[in-house]
């Protein structure tokens, strides 16, 4: 088993831009739908210069051009007909991620798999909106995909062993490392870490120690190569809001969001994309 000649990705934000990158990387055709074209254009943009990166830093052997001549966007769901694979990468919104898989499905041949981004919603759940859920499993890429080594194969129940193989097999592909795990609240990567940058944001809260300090601990301490409070600020503290508020009702009080993640959000200090979180990006 290959990747697919040809790769969809639905949404050409960070994620699905550094999703597209992997694939193209891997030399399969990716196009990439967004939902209207000053999106399809940024998504391009986003897609080229990770590319050009890749050629500059010599960790592809493949011209620039030939590259992005892999690469195209579009605004209609139509553009994923020939896809043999399509990763879903939409916001973090169970509904939102439900309705896109549903029209992406629509436009598959038979035979082709879908897969979610999706970092903690239920598989399960997903899949049940489906009509042929078989060829369906998470694949959590992890953000910034360029970088990251890691990707969550999250099974369902109504998952094939097919599917199953066929999803290691694409990740091993890509240069990066399987893990596989049951479809769960939070998989493993997520509800691990979550856990451990709310309880870092509580000391925060509580004057325990600075938001930098308590990331070194980490680093140096446990050899993490990025402390919680900075990962949490690359992830979008918006983001780790609304991951915490599932966990919280699908696990319990242990993921209580603490006040200081829901202060920051309200006045918009969502990490490095705006600028601010737990450390000024600016």
């Amino acid at each position: 088993m290959t990747i697919p000649n040809r790769v969809g990705v639905l949404g050409g934000g960070r994620m699905g831009a550094g999703i597209a990158h992997a694939f193209c990387l891997a030399g399969a055709e990716v196009v990439v739908v967004e939902r209207d074209e000053p999106a399809a254009a940024a998504g391009r943009e986003r897609v080229e210069s990770a590319l050009a990166k890749s050629v500059e830093r010599a960790t592809t052997p493949e011209p620039l051009a030939a590259l992005t001549s892999r690469v195209s966007v579009a605004t209609d769901y139509a553009a994923f007909a020939g896809c043999g694979l399509v990763v879903e990468a939409v916001p973090e919104d169970f509904d939102l991620k439900a309705a896109a898989l549903k029209r992406v499905e629509a436009e598959l041949q038979a035979g082709a798999w879908l897969a979610t981004n999706t970092s903690s919603l239920s598989v399960n759940a997903l899949a049940a909106r489906l009509e042929r859920p078989a060829e369906f499993c998470g694949l959590h890429f992890f953000n910034p995909v360029p970088a990251s080594t890691l990707i969550e194969v999250v099974l369902g129940t109504t998952t094939s062993p097919d599917t199953a193989s066929a999803a290691g097999e694409w990740v091993t592909a890509l240069g990066k490392t399987p893990i596989v795990v049951n479809d769960a609240p939070g998989f493993a990567s997520s509800r691990l870490g979550v856990a451990i940058a709310l309880e870092a944001m509580r000391m925060v809260e509580e004057g325990v120690a600075s938001a930098a300090d308590i990331d070194t601990a980490m680093v140096l301490g446990y050899k993490h190569p990025v402390g919680p409070l900075r990962t949490t600020d690359l992830v979008g503290l918006d983001v780790r809001l609304g991951i915490a508020e599932y966990l919280k009702s699908t696990l319990g009080g242990r993921f209580t969001p603490p006040a200081i993640l829901r202060e920051k959000v309200a006045r918009g200090e969502l990490g490095r994309k705006t600028g601010k979180g737990f450390f000024d990006w600016s």
